[in-house]
């Protein structure tokens, strides 16, 4: 079992990421069109890079912990963080046992 903080942690991050999504993604769609307009032949390099340059410093702004790579997927019986499944959302032990047990349908040991 993996200890009790560590697992509110990980939904503490899960939740300020899913607040600060939409905030993220509107920023990165306004840097990928400045970075298209900068590569332009016509553009007036000082502006762009100059707003690209804000834009930059509002998503360092974010917390970091606001960012979706910052979570780390968890068994989600024991809470374990290693070898997890993401096809089951279980950890290997678990996997293992619920095979054995017959509980995860379509899934056995293999025999040959």
């Amino acid at each position: 079992m993996a200890k009790t903080s560590s697992v509110e942690r990980e939904k503490k991050r899960s939740k300020l990421a899913k607040s600060h999504r939409s905030k993220i993604l509107n920023i990165k769609e306004q840097l990928r069109q400045l970075y298209i307009e900068a590569v332009a032949p016509n553009a007036n390099y000082d502006t762009v890079y100059a707003q690209i340059e804000q834009l930059q410093e509002k998503l360092q702004r974010i917390p970091r912990n606001a960012h979706v790579t910052r979570g780390r997927r968890r068994c989600q019986i024991t809470g374990r963080s290693r070898g997890v499944y993401r096809k089951f959302g279980l950890c290997k032990t678990k996997v293992r046992e619920f095979a054995m047990l017959g509980w995860i349908p379509g899934l056995r040991k293999a025999s040959w």
